[in-house]
């Protein structure tokens, strides 16, 4: 079976892995000049499926869970040293209800935070500790991803390649697009996300800070070697381009209520794309014909794309059917 996979995400590689492992021969079809240069690029890789509970649906949670194995043992490129959420004191009503939301968190006081971080010592009093999630870099993760696939016999890249040029000799279309898919999905709706990276000396982190914040949440990524990924923006728009004055002064001073030395520290990138959603913010599959649609990953593609890549690849070799991925009603869904 020729399955062709259109975009090179970590939505698409993800699937391609899937059907390669299956026997398939797999075309990776990329108008790019590489893999993994789209919103994926300025994701932030925390595998967090508890402190997703927060705000996400159950089903992200699940999702998520089995993103950790995938991650830590089927492509090894993520490191489990949990998550940390913190408040400032008077934003403790935050951390609270954060708390009644969440799952599978230890409560730190001052001196257990600064066991964890010592760079926190004094920083703050009160602490959520989810000691089984992890992070990645996701450069790093699609990186990996796609030189799995190109070991592989049956598996090709076709970069700077545009889908409609080609012709229909394939058995199955899968459609990795991301927000790029909107003239085929009509509900598509696109949320744009927003990034800094920090190169600084002075602070050492192990693992993923959320700060609460009544007007400006953030979470700092330690991605090795005294850098440090800043995000957290979600604005309701299609439109890509640079970052605005309003979002990094707010990441910023976020991140200096962490710690006042990420005053000090080097901006060495600026980044925004377009994350694709529908209207619940879950992932969908959409079957037309000969072709299916695998999007609206929201801001949980590293957290949600294993688990829809697998279910693609069971949708199409053994006629699966996921109600809730596949349903169009969304009470169905839920319920599934």
């Amino acid at each position: 079976m020729v399955i062709r996979v259109i975009g090179a995400g970590v939505a698409g590689l993800t699937v391609a892995l899937e059907f390669a492992r299956a026997g398939c021969d797999v075309e990776i079809i990329e108008r790019k000049p590489g893999p993994g240069l789209g919103c994926s690029w300025f994701a932030g890789g925390m595998l967090a499926p508890w402190c997703e509970a927060e705000s996400a649906e159950p089903l992200i949670v699940t999702y998520g869970i089995e993103a950790l194995t995938y991650w830590t043992r089927d492509v090894h490129v993520a490191e489990v040293h949990g998550s940390l959420v913190v408040a400032p004191a008077r934003d403790r009503p935050d951390l609270i209800r954060f708390s009644r939301r969440a799952s599978h968190y230890e409560t730190r006081d001052g001196a257990a935070i600064a066991a964890l971080e010592p760079d926190l010592e004094g920083r703050f009093d009160l602490a959520l500790f989810f000691p089984q999630e992890a992070h990645l870099d996701p450069r790093a993760a699609l990186a990996e991803l796609a030189a799995l696939l190109a070991e592989r016999d049956n598996v090709v890249f076709r970069f700077n390649t545009e889908a409609d040029a080609l012709g229909r000799d394939c058995d199955w279309t899968i459609d990795c697009r991301g927000f790029e898919a909107r003239d085929r999905l009509r509900d598509l709706r696109g949320v744009r996300g927003e990034m800094l990276v920090l190169e600084t000396r002075e602070i050492q982190l192990s693992r993923p800070i959320r700060l609460l914040h009544p007007r400006y949440p953030v979470y700092i990524v330690p991605r090795g070697d005294g850098r440090f990924m800043i995000g957290a923006t979600m604005i309701e728009s299609g439109e890509n381009g640079a970052m605005t004055a309003r979002s990094a002064l707010e990441l910023l001073s976020a991140a200096c209520a962490v710690h006042p030395a990420f005053g000090e520290a080097s901006i060495i990138e600026m980044g925004a794309n377009v994350r694709p959603a529908f209207a619940d913010n879950l992932p969908r599959l959409r079957l037309e014909g000969r072709t299916l649609f695998v999007n609206g990953l929201y801001r949980h593609g590293f957290l949600a794309a294993p688990a829809v890549a697998r279910r693609a690849a069971e949708t199409v070799l053994k006629g699966a059917y996921f109600p809730e991925v596949m349903d169009a009603d969304p009470r169905e869904r839920q319920r599934a």
